[in-house]
């Protein structure tokens, strides 16, 4: 039997306010992600790739709709089962990197692993296996400000990476680096997804950015408006 699409959003609309207020942030919106692609959401601000970023992220609903992770519905779960669909399944890398500034870069990492209840000898393995894949081996003692920003993103990428995600989402990943760290982090996500199978989805607004990417989905004023697969730019 044919495995179910990773990710099916159905005529999804998402609305805010009401009234002379209401904002229509997302329009009757299909989008369909298969397992092991590496799709670049892009568009201006407030075109709609992140609310559809966060509702694929389960940390938001859709006004109207169909939201469907690896064949199981999921727009009318309540927040505690969304919250468990992000802790097993999904991996986030923010802009930020939001990383706990006196805690190490193992730690950061092993974070995840807490939450999901794992013996202190398990998660610890796991996060150094986590931080060896994204080219850290031996910084695991470092705090992040020991740390370039390009390192610091790749922590972040080690702590997604540590639960074992069946999909990463990547929300303006180079944001804080220049284009030297930005090249290095791009070519990792094209190595994690390619070697490792892990399906990501990354939003940006550069066009430059979304060519790392596999597929491109572009939006505009909450609707999709190019949907076309990208040539993957050499690692």
């Amino acid at each position: 039997m044919t495995p179910a699409p990773l990710i099916q959003l159905q005529g999804i609309h998402r609305s805010y306010g009401s009234g002379e207020a209401l904002v229509r942030a997302l329009d009757n919106v299909d989008l369909t992600i298969q397992r092991g692609e590496f799709v670049a959401i892009m568009g201006p601000s407030g075109s709609g790739k992140s609310t559809t970023m966060n509702i694929i992220g389960c940390l938001d609903r859709p006004t109207h709709g169909k939201f469907l992770f690896d064949g199981a519905e999921i727009q009318s779960l309540d927040n505690d089962q969304r919250a468990l669909i992000r802790r097993s399944f999904l991996g986030f890398v923010f802009q930020g990197f939001n990383l706990l500034a006196r805690t190490t870069a193992l730690e950061n990492v092993e974070l995840p692993l807490i939450y999901k209840g794992q013996p202190p000898e398990e998660r610890r393995a796991r996060a150094r296996a986590a931080l060896d894949k994204v080219g850290l081996t031996g910084r695991g003692d470092h705090d992040p400000s020991q740390l370039s920003g390009g390192q610091q993103q790749r922590v972040a990428i080690a702590r997604a990476l540590a639960g074992d995600p069946m999909l990463i989402l990547a929300d303006e990943p180079t944001g804080n680096l220049d284009s030297q760290r930005s090249h290095e982090i791009l070519t990792l996500l094209q190595k994690l997804n390619r070697d490792e199978g892990i399906t990501i989805v990354m939003v940006t607004h550069e066009e430059d950015i979304a060519a790392y990417a596999r597929r491109l989905v572009v939006f505009t004023d909450g609707k999709i408006t190019r949907d076309e697969p990208v040539k993957e730019r050499a690692a």
